[in-house]
């Protein structure tokens, strides 16, 4: 995956509200619970990773738990758990460490630039739900300011009942508020203004049981849509409007003045669902990297080609276009079966 830069937009900059003190060198074998604050989210529910302890300066062992029956990252059929639970434990467990063991303060915000994660969907099954997943953490590439952090690698394995489970990957970098407010002005001044609420592809071609979990909307011509740019009006079986709801309990749990970065993970796993029309889609191989930020009072485009497509096997790439620049670009990859967890930098 390419390594994105100080200037790379983020995956995610929501800011925790606490967050402990760096803790001294050395492994230690105490016990660190996660809390809401740490995995900034706002419902003890939507918190997977559980605790961890201290192996190195660098490596730790962290305890986790997906849910079967979780509104949003939930079982994907009868017999599947979501295999995009692990990019978001993998997001939350970055924070966490970041805050707890790297020194960043409790009202950072986060930039993760690049995201990748190889699974085995076969062990991804929801019989095992109630078993807890245990993660080998290596954080790498840590850069510090002064005595806090600046960005840093974490490079994640993911076991759950005896079974390697998945891999993932993600660069994450910190930014502080008086930083955030100086780039983000105009944008956190526009926070009150309400976000056009577009109508949602049906659930089942995006491989989704509910409309209010849709991100992917028509791209219908401007008088269907609340948008209406001239380079909006064209209409592709491959092409979408980004859907953002702000109200959403998980996708927007705290305010936020862009697009969250999962969400444009998900509006990627959406439109390779109904662009392979392979459902569900159970992706073995994920990556994404992020341009800039998705601004949350501008039209997004989602493009997905297929580039490859077989009895047993689907690659996509999918973009994302917002006023004239790619936001992101995610390469997703189905297969049955899925081939051996490969490994990842």
């Amino acid at each position: 995956m390419p390594k994105k830069g100080p200037s790379s937009a983020p995956m995610e900059d929501q800011t925790g509200q606490q967050g402990a003190p760096a803790n001294a060198t050395g492994g230690s074998g105490a016990r660190t619970r996660v809390t809401t604050e740490l995995a900034h989210r706002t419902h003890a529910s939507d918190v997977f990773p559980a605790e961890w302890i201290r192996l190195t300066d660098t490596r730790f062992r962290v305890t986790a738990h997906w849910p079967d029956d979780h509104s949003f990252f939930g079982a994907v059929d009868d017999r599947h758990q979501d295999p995009m639970i692990v990019g978001e434990t993998l997001r939350q467990t970055s924070m966490a460490l970041a805050h707890a063991e790297f020194g960043a303060p409790a009202d950072t915000h986060f930039v993760m630039r690049d995201l990748e994660v190889a699974s085995d969907p076969s062990a991804l099954h929801r019989a095992h739900a109630a078993e807890p997943v245990t993660i080998d953490v290596v954080c790498s590439e840590v850069r510090r300011r002064g005595r806090g952090l600046s960005s840093m690698r974490t490079t994640m394995e993911f076991h759950r009942a005896g079974r390697l489970v998945a891999r993932g990957t993600g660069s994450t970098g910190c930014t502080s508020p008086a930083a955030y407010r100086r780039l983000r002005a105009r944008q956190l001044a526009a926070q009150h203004i309400s976000v056009p609420l577009l109508p949602p592809v049906s659930p089942e071609l995006v491989g989704r049981t509910r409309a209010e979990d849709v991100v992917l909307a028509p791209a219908d011509p401007p008088e269907a849509h609340p948008y209406g740019t001239d380079a909006d009006r064209s209409h592709h079986p491959a092409t979408w409007l980004l859907r953002v709801d702000t109200a959403h309990p998980v996708l927007f749990a705290r305010p936020n003045d862009h697009v969250p970065g999962m969400v444009l993970f998900e509006a990627a796993r959406q439109a390779a669902t109904a662009a392979s029309g392979r459902r569900p889609f159970l992706p073995y191989d994920m990556s994404a990297s992020f341009s800039r930020y998705a601004e949350l009072h501008s039209p997004c485009r989602i493009e997905a080609e297929v580039l490859e497509k077989g009895d047993d096997e689907v690659t996509v790439r999918v973009h994302g276009h917002q006023d004239g620049e790619t936001v992101f670009t995610a390469v997703l990859a189905a297969a049955s079966p899925a081939p051996p967890l490969r490994s990842l930098p």
